[in-house]
């Protein structure tokens, strides 16, 4: 049987797994937006991921056997896949509940085409459970094919790190997962094709989910254990980053530095599996700990920057601010669940004026999603306060004196800055 693959969202994560699996087999990328696909179809990713010559190296126009890959949003072009792959985002609510409205409906969406002997891989990062008593039975109504009988299921989950052109898909170790033994090695052998890195089949799906939750839930554990120490340092006042250097020399000390968690992932996977937990009656101490920790930290930064502003007899009412960065992270223009927005509301409850300025951010996305104004021009005018909030390459060649009031205020949150900071974490 010729493998058809099917990747049903063409994301951070879906698009560079398309790109890849294109190189070997004919791939149908799936998505519901249709101006991403009218993009994607000229060569241009506005996520950054993939360069127009790479991706125009594997686009085809039309179904066939050829290796390639095609660009849709018509349900029809996936109706011929053996292999289902599906790389929605699994968001939070306002309230940090697992939201799988998107893996919902793109379950429903691959039920529509699912034929006998199919495979449906998920990839989304979720609790252990989801894929077998959440997503499963959304294919079985929409189908009316039997799991395990008629289709297969496996669960391989993303390790997609967004702006990162070292470690790419291909070089990251994959875990691998099937609803049968048969079916594991299965699902093994097609990952094990394509990524050079190697893969790990997990003996359940169930494992391989959890595998992925504590991977950032880890993550996310020992960046409040830093940030909290920032904290503490700060009121004893030693310089976090130098404690840390010196600590750093041990060789089994973990290398973390303090930070605002962000992103569709650390900020958000531990609350799938402190929700799981919940649900079976047990109240996760640690990692929700963790969780409140790094979600105070745009409010502490706020506070730090409005004392050193004070102690410089700033006027904090009606004080101008100039906010360097709005993503989640460096050199990337992904701004999804991004805290710098935590900083900017609290600067603005003091009734600061802020100005942000992003070179990579697209301004039309941040009004769409948090209502804030963006320029990725740099200002001309001076501040009051400065806050380098992202680690963007950009930032580290401007002359931030030119920018700044003679008594303004410089707050380094990531400690990247060569000129001297009046604080930092």
């Amino acid at each position: 049987m010729n493998i058809k693959i099917a990747v049903i969202g063409l994301g951070y994560v879906g698009l560079p797994l398309a790109r890849l699996f294109a190189t070997k087999y004919p791939v149908v990328g799936f998505d519901i937006n249709q101006n991403r696909i009218n993009e994607l179809n000229q060569g241009v990713d506005s996520t950054l991921e993939i360069d127009s010559v790479t991706l125009k190296n594997v686009l085809v126009n039309s179904l066939s056997d050829a290796n390639g890959l095609l660009c849709s949003s018509t349900l029809e072009d996936i109706a011929s896949c053996n292999y289902y792959i599906v790389t929605v985002p699994t968001p939070v609510d306002k309230n940090n509940r697992p939201d799988l409205t998107p893996l919902y409906k793109s379950s429903e969406t691959v039920g529509k085409v699912l034929k006998k002997g199919d495979i449906v891989i998920y990839e989304s990062t979720v609790y252990p459970g989801v894929t077998e008593e959440e997503c499963i039975p959304v294919l079985e109504r929409v189908s009316g094919l039997q799991f395990n009988v008629d289709f297969f299921a496996g669960y391989s989950p993303e390790r997609i790190n967004p702006g990162d052109k070292e470690h790419t898909v291909e070089k990251i170790l994959k875990v691998t997962s099937g609803s049968t033994p048969e079916i594991g090695q299965k699902v093994n052998n097609l990952y094990k094709s394509v990524i050079t890195a190697g893969t790990h089949l997990a003996p359940s799906i169930k494992v391989a989910e959890a595998a992925k939750v504590i991977e950032n839930s880890q993550r996310d554990i020992n960046i409040a254990f830093v940030n909290e120490l920032a904290k503490i340092f700060n009121l004893l006042e030693i310089d976090t980053h130098a404690v840390l250097e010196a600590a750093g020399t041990k060789w089994n000390f973990l290398p973390f530095k303090p930070g605002l968690v962000g992103g569709h992932c650390i900020g958000v996977d531990p609350y799938y599996l402190a929700q799981k937990a919940q649900e079976k009656g047990y109240h996760p101490e640690i990692i929700l700990a963790g969780r409140r920790l790094n979600d105070s930290m745009g409010e502490y930064v706020a506070s730090q920057v409005v004392k050193l502003m004070i102690k410089k007899g700033v006027a904090i009412n009606g004080a101008k601010l100039l906010m360097l960065g709005i993503t989640f992270k460096e050199n990337c223009p992904d701004v999804r669940n991004t805290k710098i927005v935590d900083v900017v509301h609290a600067l603005a409850d003091y009734g600061i004026e802020v100005t942000i300025f992003d070179p990579w951010a697209r301004p039309s996305e941040v009004q769409h999603e948090y209502k804030l104004a963006t320029t990725n021009e740099l200002p001309t005018t001076t501040f009051d306060a400065i806050v380098l909030g992202v680690a963007h390459k950009e930032f580290t060649t401007i002359d931030l004196s030119k920018l700044k009031k003679p008594n303004g205020v410089l707050f380094d949150v990531k400690g990247v800055l060569n000129e001297k900071a009046d604080g930092r974490l």
